[in-house]
């Protein structure tokens, strides 16, 4: 026995410099996490989003948004930069045009162009011809670093989000690690910007955000609805406001909902003025590292493959701009790829998800 335990001890010394001495690329910082409250009252358990329809993508992955255009046909965005268009049952399924990146948020302007929000790319425009023109590039300290959600307003003028400015999924390699980064750092570089298509310009609206998401107008699009997905939050920001720093108090922004059970994401508009939220992913052990940092360090540090990851767990709400929740949709199985928001028709609920083989959706 004295043998092996002699034996071990450089591993263990070994082990231990690893563990603390390998270089990792954050600089985790330190949060008051609020405490989960897990699938509680208005999130209570439940199965309604269990049993989707799934419409086959042809061996494409990722339709992380949908949205309906002028003709009726669904549009989503998928992992090889393809933007898929087709039948609302999932016929006719076609390539409408390729970007080279990953189109994220997607919305149709009032001119039928498709307005884009490619991780890669940039901010795009796309003409019905497939066309495709960038508004706003990517630069290392240019306009746009990670272009996650995108809406456009009625005077035409596009809001959209940049998740973080110091992770990017072009220097990262894919949106989900640049995305898991940049949670783990909690740096909260995340920005909402204001593109004026008319005098070709931008400005930030507001920053300060842990992985700046989702994104929506409300009904008088004199407020900004944004989905902060490192701090299970949603923000209410006025339209007005101008390179608002969230982290100091301000009658410009509120909090719309706190404390959610999940990581909230594209923020879409229904029918009859409700609004709809994705949770990608439950809660996880890094709310029990936020006050203590180093901890974050010494994961990244831990090979993948020992990762203990959550199951699945897709879930989706719909809510009123004043923040009441009217329905809770939930799929614990396991069986759900990443759930990230809905789309809502006359007749279904199309469910985006950012990495699953097919698109779901429930209705008739």
């Amino acid at each position: 026995m004295k043998r092996i335990v002699t034996m071990s001890l450089p591993l263990i010394l070994i082990f231990a410099a690893y563990m603390g001495l390998k270089p990792v690329p954050i600089t985790p910082v330190a949060w008051q996490a609020p405490v989960s409250q897990g699938y509680t009252g208005v999130h209570a358990a439940n199965t309604k989003l269990q049993d989707l329809h799934t419409i086959d993508l042809q061996g494409e992955v990722g339709p992380e948004h949908v949205v309906i255009g002028p003709d009726g046909k669904l549009y989503t965005g998928v992992e090889s930069g393809k933007i898929l268009r087709m039948q609302p049952d999932g016929s006719a399924q076609e390539v409408f045009c390729t970007t080279g990146g990953r189109p994220l948020g997607m919305a149709f302007d009032a001119d039928g162009q498709l307005v884009v929000a490619d991780a890669w790319k940039g901010l795009l425009s796309i003409a019905a011809n497939g066309n495709i023109s960038v508004l706003l590039g990517i630069a290392k300290d240019g306009p746009l670093h990670f272009p996650d959600a995108v809406v456009v307003a009625r005077t035409g003028k596009i809001y959209l989000t940049d998740s973080s400015t110091r992770f990017t999924p072009r220097q990262w390699g894919s949106t989900n690690e640049a995305a898991m980064l940049d949670i783990f750092e909690q740096s909260s570089t995340g920005r909402v910007l204001e593109y004026d298509p008319v005098k070709k310009s931008a400005r930030v609206i507001a920053e300060g955000l842990s992985f700046a998401n989702g994104i929506a107008l409300s009904g008088d699009e004199s407020s900004l609805l944004v989905a902060e997905s490192g701090k299970f939050r949603v923000w209410k920001i006025t339209t007005a406001a101008q390179q608002l720093d969230l982290a100091q108090p301000s009658p410009q922004a509120t909090i719309l909902f706190d404390n959610l059970p999940g990581y909230p994401d594209n923020l879409t508009r229904g029918k009859d003025d409700k609004l709809w939220l994705g949770l990608a992913g439950q809660r996880n052990f890094l709310d029990q590292t936020a006050q203590r940092p180093y901890l974050r360090s010494m994961a990244l540090r831990i090979p993948r493959l020992f990762w203990k990851m959550p199951p699945a767990y897709g879930h989706v709400i719909a809510f009123t701009e004043d923040g009441k929740v009217i329905n809770d949709l939930q799929d614990p199985s396991g069986n759900s790829p990443t759930v990230t928001g809905v789309t809502e028709t006359a007749n279904r609920l199309y469910i985006h998800n950012v990495s699953g083989k097919g698109l779901g959706w429930m209705g008739k």
